[in-house]
């Protein structure tokens, strides 16, 4: 027992001084070391401020399968199973539903089934189903409106001119630098600022000054500073906190397990296109919410024309095989995901009822050979499901 409690008390003192030693600035995440990442991805509440995604009183449940799953494969010439996927792409939390059931969970990297894991851009989808609320509320008139309509600090700016559907399938034309390996870059340096009039987020003053580079709606890139000020815009139309407009349309309604935090930027405004931490199951709850056509609580939250459009391709990525929607990726054959960099992702397979979640801590942000062994595995768990026995997939 004592020997227990010293090194509870040791593991407290060393956490404790990464926390303390730790950068605040928010773009510091895409530096952080491995054992950074370990501590930092289940409690990012304790290195940055967050404000609370509250979960109500029901629970949706989500019973476990009768038989055990698992899946062996070969890959690149090897045998591969979970296990082997799990150590080679640092994976925190696997998850895999089909039919309402849990047929495979897995926890690693000192993970608990408790602890939340940050989502970084898996958020963006996140707050693509908020701006379908708002639209379904009445908040926001159209996604035919402009974004200087909503935010009003970006007139004058290369945003005039661009709507918000636009932003949703980042068609803006306005220049942007997405390069996480960079400290200079736009996504690095874009949320840093003083706030504004009026706390105004500091984000709107960085884009603000950002050029243009192609006409509205003529040209895909990819840029976070724009999902962040599609949170803003849903401030704005709502004149709610992201957090508590996610509470009441989603989490406390469709019955999330646990209480979920979004990261603020400098300003005490939720980044809309980051970091959204909640646990694996919740997770899993979020894609079961999209899949099962945006209701929570007997309510349509999510008007159906707006999530059949924000789940399907609307522009061209230069890939065809995918897309991208209203903040979601999306694959041929009706798939469609939610991806964050460091290895988070929720895939919704609705044709198969599946939904899988994985939770990671790559080594760098995008990591080509990660992502390939990642599509490799999610391959396989649809292939082996269909041949596993239907006792260990049918529903209740």
């Amino acid at each position: 027992m004592r020997r227990a409690m010293i090194v509870g008390a040791v593991l407290c003192a060393v956490a404790a001084a990464w926390a303390a030693d730790a950068p605040k600035d928010l773009s510091s995440i895409l530096f952080w070391t491995p054992q950074q990442q370990e501590a930092g991805y289940r409690a990012i509440e304790n290195h940055f401020p967050t404000r609370l995604v509250k979960h109500g009183a029901g629970v949706y449940p989500l019973a476990s399968a009768t038989q055990a799953f698992d899946v062996a494969y070969d890959y690149q010439g090897a045998s591969w199973n979970t296990d082997k996927f799990l150590s080679a792409n640092r994976v925190s939390g696997l998850l895999v539903i089909t039919d309402g059931r849990i047929v495979l969970e897995r926890y690693a990297l000192g993970r608990r089934e408790s602890d939340r894991w940050i989502s970084f851009s898996v958020s963006k989808s996140v707050t693509s189903m908020l701006i379908g609320a708002a639209i379904r509320d009445g908040a926001i008139r159209s996604l035919d409106a402009a974004v200087t309509d909503y935010v009003p600090g970006l007139k004058g700016s290369a945003y005039e001119g661009v709507t918000l559907r636009q932003l949703l399938t980042m068609t803006s034309g306005v220049k942007w630098n997405e390069n996480y390996a960079d400290p200079k870059s736009d996504v690095a340096l874009f949320a840093q600022g003083a706030p504004g009039p009026d706390g105004e987020s500091p984000i709107v003053a960085y884009m603000a000054k950002l050029p243009r580079e192609a006409p509205p709606g003529s040209k895909f890139v990819y840029k976070t500073g724009e999902s962040d000020l599609l949170g803003i815009v849903l401030e704005h139309a709502t004149h709610k906190h992201l957090a508590d407009y996610l509470s009441q349309k989603i989490w406390s309604k469709f019955g999330m397990e646990s209480d979920a935090v979004w990261m603020d930027d400098s300003g005490g405004h939720e980044i809309g296109g980051c970091c959204i931490a909640m646990t694996l199951r919740d997770y899993g709850r979020f894609g079961l919410f999209v899949m099962n056509g945006g209701m929570a609580g007997g309510e349509q939250v999510v008007p159906p024309d707006y999530l059949s459009a924000a789940t399907s391709k609307q522009v061209d990525i230069g890939d065809p095989t995918a897309g991208y929607g209203y903040q979601w990726w999306t694959v041929q054959g009706g798939i469609y995901q939610a991806l964050g960099i460091f290895g988070q992702s929720i895939t919704v397979v609705p044709s198969e009822h599946l939904v899988i979640v994985i939770n990671s801590a790559w080594p760098t942000a995008e990591t080509g050979a990660l992502f390939n062994a990642e599509v490799a595995y999610m391959q396989a768990v649809g292939k082996a499901l269909h041949t596993a026995p239907s006792s260990a997939t049918a529903p209740p």
